[in-house]
């Protein structure tokens, strides 16, 4: 990683939502029954966007940001069409973790808010790790 952010610096990630942000589209199974609405993991994955945006210039070749803890709530719901905007700002690093306060907003207001962590690591050593650790299961 070269340099790392300033305190303070914001990026965002917007979505008009689509059939398959809704909450009632996320599970395979017929008898999971979820409103038709904006999903919370589809929020989540909105907000860790803005954060990598804010990390990504940063970033050496074959670096890449990975999201590792995220403590948001979601507070208000999104119908079908209406854009969401998620927003990061960067609060500083926890020994080598990256903070970011975290929103969402549509056109009513805010629907979410929270803390989201992320690392920088290396593309390679990170697919390698996933293949061993998943290689003890195959066998």
């Amino acid at each position: 990683m070269i340099g790392e952010p300033e305190i303070s610096t914001i990026a965002s990630a917007q979505l008009v939502v689509e059939d398959r942000d809704l909450a009632s589209t996320i599970s395979r199974e017929s008898q999971d029954v979820f409103p038709p609405v904006f999903a919370t993991a589809r929020m989540v994955a909105l907000m860790e966007t803005a954060a990598a945006r804010v990390l990504r210039e940063f970033l050496e070749p074959g670096e890449l940001s990975v999201g590792v803890s995220v403590d948001v709530s979601h507070t208000a719901a999104t119908p079908l069409g209406i854009t969401v905007t998620a927003n990061a700002r960067y609060v500083g690093q926890e020994n080598k973790l990256f903070v970011f306060e975290v929103w969402a907003e549509d056109s009513g207001g805010e629907v979410g808010r929270g803390t989201h962590k992320r690392a920088v690591v290396n593309v390679e050593r990170l697919l390698a790790g996933a293949t061993r650790r998943n290689a003890k299961s195959l066998d």
